[in-house]
């Protein structure tokens, strides 16, 4: 099936192992000095190990690949005691896989393992200018999935006058899942990187009431796999319609070439 997976640029590679430390599902290992994906069913693609990479040698794809594979999962840590457990439980609760938690809850009770607190983990998440506030995650914040009230609508602790219409998180196109809970139903906007820059009245008037991804057609790498990821998020992910946003240069045309490939889609021009 083809689906979201890690990849690692073995010549990026440090081998510091701290992503090993932080996979608790057990789909990394060292091998020879390099960080190595050594089972596929155990890589459940959210990517919170691309947070742990200090050299930033950890990257998503959409490819083929076995899938993952819970039950196999929570059967191998449950060897690991109830620290592991509780960590992987947090992991999929924050990234709000709860078919997932359904399945591992399942093992655990089938094997007489007490299910952890995980629950009291998850802390709500507001944009803030400055970043994403009110969460704790292990990792870089922009590996985790994170869905919350635009502050349009709820009051956030933030500087400036004008309020955000940002409803998600991660929105770089590379770290968002074609499965991501937020995408069901929604009006996505696929925007070139630059028009927020740009555009003074970005989030009223073109983010308002949409989900967000974003991305540069000149600057970004693996064209196949936004295809692959945009076109699994029209045919799986059930979003609703497609908007694109670019700028009036050359570069942006990239972007709208992918997107017309889907055969779904609108356009918003930017400049």
């Amino acid at each position: 099936m083809k689906r979201t997976i890690i990849k690692i640029d073995e010549e990026l590679c440090n081998g510091c192992g701290v992503c090993v430390k932080g996979c608790h599902e057990g789909a990394l290992q060292l091998i020879n000095g390099k960080a190595m994906l050594v089972s596929e069913l155990y890589c459940d693609g959210l990517g919170a190990c691309l947070g742990d990479c200090p050299v930033g040698a950890i990257t998503l794809e959409e490819r083929e690949s076995e899938p993952y594979d819970e039950t196999a999962v929570m059967t191998r840590l449950m060897k690991k005691g109830d620290s592991v457990i509780l960590a992987h439980l947090k992991h999929l609760f924050e990234h709000d896989q709860h078919d997932f938690l359904a399945e591992a809850e399942s093992v655990l009770k089938a094997n007489n393992v007490s299910v952890p607190l995980y629950k009291q983990s998850k802390k709500k998440v507001v944009p803030n200018i400055t970043g994403l506030v009110g969460h704790q995650h292990s990792g870089c914040p922009g590996s985790r999935e994170m869905s919350f009230t635009p502050s349009s609508v709820q009051p956030v602790v933030a500087t400036g006058s004008q309020p955000s219409e940002l409803q998600q998180w991660p929105v770089q196109l590379h770290l968002v899942s074609p499965g991501a809970t937020f995408l069901k139903g929604a009006d996505l906007l696929v925007a070139a990187d630059c028009c927020a820059f740009s555009v003074g009245d970005f989030h009223q008037t073109y983010l308002k009431g949409k989900r967000l991804v974003i991305a540069c057609p000149k600057l970004d790498h693996g064209k196949d796999v936004y295809i692959n990821k945009l076109a699994d998020m029209i045919d799986h992910g059930g979003i609703n319609t497609l908007t694109v946003m670019i700028m009036e240069v050359p570069c942006c045309g990239g972007l709208l070439s992918i997107c017309q490939e889907l055969g779904n889609w609108r356009l918003a021009m930017c400049l």
